[in-house]
């Protein structure tokens, strides 16, 4: 058997693209990754975000990381993933950056949510379904497809790269705030997980999903009109709302050789 510090390591030269990766669950990945040595590639549409995240990231103590000798590394990516055209051009910019053809893993994780009430019918209603659909389910298929090379840069037979879909717990339970798209968006994320995960195996990559219920971010502060933090919480099985620390370690577990021989799943 393995050592146990190897089935839940990284292994050396690793590197990620994490897409969204300036703040919210994104920017917690990221932070967890390079902790964990790997070079990480962020992703955003924003400038001012990303160089306010690699601060961020690059200010954090990993001095109490006995598994790595050394920080990883961070790199800025700017770029929009709310189109096809766009998902292409984040990969070519993704591969001026690395040193060689190759890439350990893709976390889907760029998102965004809206709703409002079913009774309401406004003029944003084809809007905010598109935008969702296009952010929340369409980009990790096209990133999926234009990473694929990167990801099954290995020899023939070889476990090579892996792929992380973030989704949520409201794709599996709808939520009582009116977020019709968001929710069905990532309904259907989870199914495209299990559907990837029997492509990309025939390349030897991985494809699994992270579902999380209430993690709070910018994001689902939005939900505070609905219900308050202290109220999710209590409707959570294990009666607390999740944190860095949940994420990171699910998806280094998915990451390593650990899970080598897991995929279509979704842990939530």
């Amino acid at each position: 058997m393995s050592p146990i510090s190897r089935l839940f390591s990284l292994p050396k030269n690793h590197t990620c693209l994490i897409t969204g990766g300036s703040r919210g669950i994104g920017l917690m990945l990221a932070k967890g990754y390079y902790a964990s040595g790997s070079t990480v590639y962020i992703s955003s549409r924003t400038k001012k975000d990303l160089e306010e995240a690699v601060k961020a990231i690059e200010a954090q103590d990993t001095s109490l990381d006995s598994n790595n000798a050394t920080k990883g590394k961070v790199v800025a990516i700017e770029g929009n993933v709310g189109s096809r055209q766009g998902c292409v051009d984040l990969v070519s910019s993704l591969k001026a950056h690395l040193p060689s053809p190759s890439l350990s893993l893709l976390i889907n994780n760029a998102g965004c949510a809206w709703g409002e009430p079913f009774e309401r019918s406004s003029g944003k209603m084809n809007w905010g379904w598109d935008k969702v659909l296009d952010l929340n389910l369409k980009a990790p298929f096209y990133l999926s497809h234009e990473c694929l090379p990167l990801l099954s840069s290995g020899p023939p037979g070889s476990v090579n790269g892996r792929v992380i879909n973030i989704g949520s717990v409201v794709g599996m339970t709808p939520q009582d705030a009116p977020t019709h798209a968001y929710d069905a968006s990532k309904a259907g994320l989870h199914h495209l997980t299990r559907k990837l995960s029997a492509d990309l195996a025939k390349a030897g990559v991985t494809c699994n999903a992270v579902a999380p219920g209430f993690v709070p971010t910018k994001m689902s502060e939005g939900l505070g009109s609905y219900a308050t933090f202290e109220d999710i919480a209590r409707q959570t099985p294990l009666g607390r709302l999740g944190d860095a620390d949940d994420m990171v370690a699910a998806c280094l577990y998915l990451s390593g050789r650990g899970g080598e021989w897991v995929t279509g799943a979704v842990i939530n």
